[in-house]
């Protein structure tokens, strides 16, 4: 997709670092930069006799343009060259940003935002996004300055195909290395064709781990020669997967999964490993779906 990156303002630390995040990567992939505000006031906060939403009470329109000016000059001191738009949109922040992501190429929020829930470890905007958005979606969070390889999840999956893509192409756009992590253990989740390999067989492990090696090789195949200015390192680890892939995020710049979860439940849109990755991850971490649509 050749649109616009989308950023979530809201004039916290957090928002800033996304802005200046947001910004190197518009002018990395050629596009605009879309600096988005959503301003929603909740009905129990609204003054008596007075509408929800009138910018000029109580200087909220200095303070939104204000916020808004604030992000244009970050953004402007990282990418010069890049075109950046401004938009205020009313409504709750969520919404908005799933909506904006329909037509963006990449979709940019910090990792906590303005709420009284400040001691959470994600903020709900970024969570939701991450689940529902309809394009890639980069939660910037962890330390500063992060730098490393790209590291990928592989997890073997068809629906981890946009994942991998994304990976390959974010490491080529910037420069860096590729590790492609598939972590095992003796419960990975693998469908095997033999009747002789109900659930409750204990596995040859010479033999599980030959055909993990062979799920990560086929995840890899064709992208290494469509990207071969990308150095890829593929590392099989025997081990817990979300506790493998948050210590290894300590030496990553970016860390990308997929989504791999289900419909039906918005809850169950995210598996509960990229949850995870998501709450605890010590870099930056892009999610990205499947669009089946």
């Amino acid at each position: 997709m050749s649109g616009p990156v989308v950023v979530g303002v809201d004039g916290s630390e957090s928002s800033r670092n996304a802005v200046r995040v947001a910004a190197g990567e518009a002018a990395l992939r050629g596009v605009g930069l879309r600096l988005v505000h959503a301003f929603g006031w909740p009905s129990s906060h609204v003054p008596p006799r007075r509408a929800p939403w009138n910018p000029a009470n109580a200087g909220v329109r200095d303070l939104v343009d204000d916020t808004l000016g604030e992000a244009q000059a970050a953004a402007h001191a990282v990418a010069p060259q890049v075109e950046i738009a401004r938009e205020v949109v009313l409504g709750e922040p969520v919404t908005v940003l799933e909506l904006e992501s329909r037509t963006a190429s990449l979709a940019v929020v910090g990792s906590r935002g303005l709420s009284r829930f400040g001691a959470l470890l994600l903020g709900s905007t970024a969570s939701h996004l991450a689940a529902h958005g309809r394009c890639p979606v980069l939660v910037v969070g962890g330390r500063p300055d992060p730098s490393g390889p790209v590291l990928l999840a592989v997890d073997g999956s068809p629906r981890s195909a946009a994942a991998v893509e994304f990976a390959f192409a974010h490491a080529s756009l910037h420069g860096s290395g590729l590790l492609a992590l598939h972590v095992w253990n003796t419960r990975t989740e693998r469908v095997y064709e033999s009747p002789g390999d109900p659930p409750f067989v204990t596995y040859d492990e010479g033999r599980l781990r030959d055909e993990e090696e062979r799920v990560l090789a086929e995840a890899l195949g064709g992208l290494r020669e469509r990207y071969p200015d990308v150095e890829v390192t593929g590392r099989l680890v025997r081990g817990r997967i979300r506790h493998t892939l948050i210590e290894a995020s300590a030496e990553a710049a970016l860390v990308v999964i997929g989504a791999r979860g289900h419909g039906g439940f918005g809850g169950l849109l995210l598996g509960s490993v990229s949850q995870a990755v998501l709450h605890h991850a010590r870099s930056p971490v892009a999610v990205v779906r499947l669009d089946e649509e």
